[in-house]
């Protein structure tokens, strides 16, 4: 590896973001914003059953509604269906629209297209359907029989995995098993920002502006949707409020735009409503577990077989989930035999997807809550039987029970830096206390250890580096945030290797036109391959521009110095006379430009230990996060602002997890939680002031040394608040209670646990 950097003016200073000024006075780009003359509005029309058989379908008084351009059905789409995803049953496709069935509720059946978006709400009013309702099957493991088929060409509900027996000898040498069915309950990614598209044609040429991830994977996919030259596709994503994994730009609300826009000739916008986020767009996590922990009385781990049922939803969107499941199944821990199982049908409610972590946060609640149960079992501490088996930092790099290659880590060192913090001894005398004074509000404490993985498909990324002729540096890198502060982080990159202030670099994203390639953002790899093409774009412009600085010295190349602080390039041993990159740039007749292209490269390994303290009133069975103690390693840190600011959003999430958020069918597969009064998203008001600390070891994968940090917050926090709730109600017996710990879900726990005489 390469010279790492860590010794600049910027790097590992808490720098405030460079984007903010823009988006906290409104100046933003968002496309729904766009000011676009003649843009039409698109509204889809959704199905309301889970399934069925479409028996009538007239758009007629929808045609000929005030201000209607044009009302499109699969009847009218020549397009062959989207693919399944790799290594998902291949016989599943999707069609744009569908002709015959629906699938799920909220899946979109027409386009209405008007010339304002109240129009075609009005329009969509209109359209009459009839439909032969079918039977659906809303029960992943239900849908495992294939009794009720939701994709019936396909002949089966499995999208993905299979079974196989344990070797009958996997449990040997384990004098203690636990055994778990743990739920990790769907959740709705909601972004601040729902999906938004917009499509303009200019000739033979399209524009699509989308909210979404990445830039360049849309166009591709939209090149081979409509059979298009890749030069004759342009794709922009400015601002985006919030993804998660969610929205990657390929849905068919947004694929169908650019046809929609040929139709009228006229550019057209989508914009959906909360409504439609929380019932059509990807959900999340979803998935059962069955887990089997085998070990010795004083505590070693020898086995773990993991099985989970993931709910696909009616299309498969992404098989990702489970295998990142499947890399990080025995987490921190160094156990001997390792097996895992997945399998993934389809049922008849949303299509699932990647959702903040995709597969790690639902591998780190498996081990945590099965460690938990295990320590329970032979009656030790579970810190003790987590640092007997945690991998020695010694052992790095690492080769988990499933194969995968770990990087670097200290385990042990951020557990007992999180275990100090929240002071557990003073936190076991008040629980202590409380029991033995008959309090009903109750204390509870618990812990998770985790480690994900960042960057997990080994991607590279693009990147480049441009010096004009009055010394403004214009950086352009594949990667695409999405409120995550990349570009002051990219920024502090290109501003340390080069001296140039961070006032004069301006950083590019998400256009396809200004940008060659790039993979976007996803599965915390930006800064890491992102940051990793700008820092190597920028030595290399600092060579290039040092062969020019020869040229203004009339000196050989070799005895050119480039005084980093200063900015300023001279001849080794005449440091008086010097020159700018605002001169090398003239010499080069204007600009220098340098680009770069990093990797593919190894994943890395972030870590963490997090530990909540939350407050459980035995009456009502209301849980109260009092405490959130969370200490994360992503290795090298290159603004520490950044990182808390990730780490705030990544534990905010697993908290509404475990506490609040759940996606809810009834048995016809109706969506019981359509808006944001019936889905409990978290808010400020739930939390409090967490408490962040880290330590840092660096990875050898990529010259900053830095690991990924978007989904560490989400990975260790919910385990660690379902262990604390399990915690509190411990002295009842209780040694398990499902996602998500709701008041109702906790008081019925307590109710059975609780003597029939304490209630007369």
């Amino acid at each position: 590896m390469s010279e790492m950097v860590g010794d600049g003016l910027l790097f590992g200073t808490p720098v405030r973001r460079i984007e903010d000024l823009a988006l906290l006075t409104g100046c933003g780009q968002f496309v729904a914003n766009l000011d676009l003359p003649e843009v039409a509005h698109v509204v889809y029309v959704r199905s309301t059953i889970a399934k069925g058989r479409i028996t009538r379908l007239d758009t007629s008084a929808a045609a000929a509604a005030p201000g209607v351009l044009d009302v499109v059905t699969a009847q009218d789409l020549d397009f062959a269906p989207l693919p399944s995803p790799p290594s998902m049953n291949p016989a599943m496709v999707r069609p744009l629209l569908p002709r015959d069935a629906v699938r799920y509720v909220g899946e979109p059946l027409v386009a209405i297209v008007a010339e304002s978006y109240a129009a075609a709400v009005d329009a969509a009013e209109l359209v009459d359907i009839d439909y032969e309702p079918l039977t659906p099957v809303i029960d992943p493991e239900q849908a495992l029989l294939d009794e009720i088929l939701v994709d019936e060409a396909a002949g089966t509900n499995l999208s993905f995995g299979g079974r196989h027996e344990l070797p009958s000898d996997f449990f040997d040498g384990c004098e203690v098993v636990v055994e778990a069915r743990l739920l990790n309950n769907r959740q709705a990614p909601v972004p601040l920002e729902p999906r938004v598209g917009v499509a303009i044609w200019r000739g033979d040429d399209l524009t699509v502006w989308a909210s979404c991830q990445r830039a360049h994977p849309p166009k591709e996919l939209l090149c081979q949707v409509y059979g298009l030259d890749p030069e004759r596709v342009r794709v922009i994503v400015p601002d985006v409020g919030g993804s998660f994994g969610a929205k990657h730009a390929g849905t068919p609300e947004e694929l169908l735009l650019p046809l929609l826009a040929r139709r009228i000739g006229r550019p057209v916008r989508f914009v959906e409503t909360r409504t439609e986020n929380l019932v059509s767009l990807n959900h999340g996590r979803a998935q059962v577990q069955y887990g089997k922990l085998g070990g010795t009385r004083d505590g070693k781990l020898v086995a773990f077989s993991l099985v989970i049922v993931r709910d696909a939803g009616a299309f498969p969107a992404i098989g990702s989930t489970t295998r990142m499941t499947r890399v990080l199944t025995p987490g921190c821990y160094d156990i001997a035999k390792v097996d895992y199982q997945a399998l993934a049908p389809l049922t008849n409610t949303a299509p699932t997807g990647s959702f903040r972590g995709a597969g790690r946060p639902e591998a780190a609640a498996a081990i945590e809550r099965m460690v938990e149960l295990f320590a329970a079992e032979i009656g030790r501490p579970a810190a003790d039987v987590r640092r007997r088996n945690f991998v020695a930092p010694e052992a790095f790099p690492h080769a988990n029970g499933m194969g995968v290659s770990y990087d670097t880590g200290e385990y042990e060192r951020a557990m007992d830096k999180a275990l100090a913090a929240a002071d557990i001894a003073a936190l076991r005398a008040e629980q202590a206390r409380r029991l033995g004074s008959g309090e009903r509000r109750v204390l509870g404490i618990g812990m998770s250890s985790y480690v994900e993985i960042a960057n997990p498909l080994g991607s590279g990324e693009y990147g480049s580096v441009e010096v004009d002729d009055v010394g403004r540096m214009l950086v352009r890198t594949g990667s695409s945030p999405h409120g995550q502060g990349l570009h002051t982080a990219l920024a502090m990159l290109a501003s340390d290797e080069s001296g140039v202030a961070l006032a004069d670099i301006e950083v590019i994203h998400g256009d396809t036109a200004l940008v060659p390639w790039g993979n976007g953002t996803g599965g915390s790899r930006s800064l890491q391959t992102g940051g990793s093409a700008v820092v190597l774009a920028t030595r290399g412009l600092v060579e290039h521009a040092k062969a020019h600085a020869a040229e203004l010295f009339e000196a050989n190349v070799d005895d050119v110095v480039f005084d980093r602080a200063q900015a300023r390039f001279h001849v080794a041993g005449t440091p008086a006379v010097a020159c700018s990159w605002a001169d090398v740039a003239r010499q080069a007749g204007g600009s220098l430009r340098v680009e770069h292209e990093f990797g593919p490269t190894k994943p890395t390994f972030p870590f963490g230990t997090h530990v909540a303290v939350v407050e459980v009133d035995l009456d009502t069975g209301a849980v109260h996060l009092e405490r959130f103690i969370a200490v994360d390693d992503c290795g090298v840190i290159v603004n520490p602002m950044l990182v808390e600011g990730q780490v705030h959003g990544g534990i905010a999430s697993g908290v509404a997890q475990a506490l609040y958020e759940e996606i809810r069918y009834d048995g016809d597969g109706n969506p019981l939680t359509t808006n944001l009064a019936d889905y409990g998203c978290i808010s400020a008001a739930e939390l409090p002031s967490f408490e962040i600390s880290d330590t840092v070891t660096p990875t050898t994968a990529n010259p900053i040394g830095a690991k990924g940090v978007g989904e560490s917050g989400t990975t260790g926090s919910v385990p660690a608040v379902q262990n604390a709730v399990v915690d509190a109600l411990a002295h009842l017996g209780v040694r398990h209670i499902d996602l998500p710990l709701t008041a109702e879900r906790v008081w019925r726990i307590v109710v059975a646990a609780t003597p029939s005489t304490e209630h007369d």
